[in-house]
């Protein structure tokens, strides 16, 4: 595939348990183009998160072949996955995971200085603006709602303005206007930056507007579908 950023072949990956390994994904082969959208749907247990948490360097599989953003990630230590995770790719999680002893532009800002970017402050107060939090600033955690905490968690993700975007059921804890309004932000902030999205849902229609759906099955790729955006 032409501009390929990400490939995974053969990926397989084994978790030891009481009773024996558990197989929770069994060979996964799938190749995204840059700036692709794909939605990973499947039944509970069928690998989506634990793929996820392999493309994003959190688990590390038994067996194949990662590439993400040019870059084979299948012999990289803990300390280089860091630096990769960092340099590439942004994440956003079911459950927020901010820090709540930092208000909401430390919470995007600090990331950016850790990782030795120019202006971090200025940028997070600029990313936090286009998600439509300039008024919540110096907030904390604890004083925004659901649906506030996932914008920051959002404007977090892209203000290191990373290839790949990966976003794991990310209105689950959200009301279903509120999580609309996630899911358009998710969708321009895509576009703006041009990364590639993958994007773990139960929702059926919120798949379909992505460029591919990708069915997963007992630590199987069932089938790739082409999307609305193809």
């Amino acid at each position: 595939m032409p501009d390929t950023i990400i490939e995974l072949d053969g990926v397989k990956l084994s978790l030891p348990s009481a009773a024996g390994p558990v197989n929770i994904l069994r060979g996964i082969d799938l190749s995204l183009a840059k700036g692709e959208t794909a939605g990973l749907v499947g039944p509970s247990g069928s690998g989506k998160s634990t793929l996820l948490m392999v493309l994003a360097g959190l688990e590390k599989p038994s067996a194949g072949r990662i590439a993400c953003a040019g870059e084979d990630l299948t012999s990289y230590g803990e300390d280089r996955l860091a630096r990769f995770r960092r340099d590439h790719i942004g994440i956003v999680f079911q459950s927020f995971h901010l820090i709540p002893t930092m208000t909401a532009l430390e919470n995007v800002a600090i990331p950016l200085e850790f990782a030795g970017r120019k202006n971090a402050f200025e940028r997070a107060e600029e990313e936090l603006r286009l998600v439509g939090l300039a008024h919540r600033l110096t907030h904390y955690p604890g004083q925004l709602s659901g649906g506030e905490q996932q914008r920051v968690a959002l404007a977090r993700a892209v203000a290191g303005d990373p290839e790949i975007l990966l976003a794991d059921e990310p209105t689950g804890n959200l009301d279903q206007a509120t999580g609309a309004e996630i899911i358009e932000l998710m969708f321009d902030l895509h576009k703006r930056k041009g990364a590639t999205l993958v994007l773990i849902t139960h929702d059926e229609a919120l798949a379909a507007r992505c460029h591919r759906i990708v069915r997963l099955r007992d630590g199987l790729i069932e089938s790739i579908e082409a999307g609305a955006a193809a």
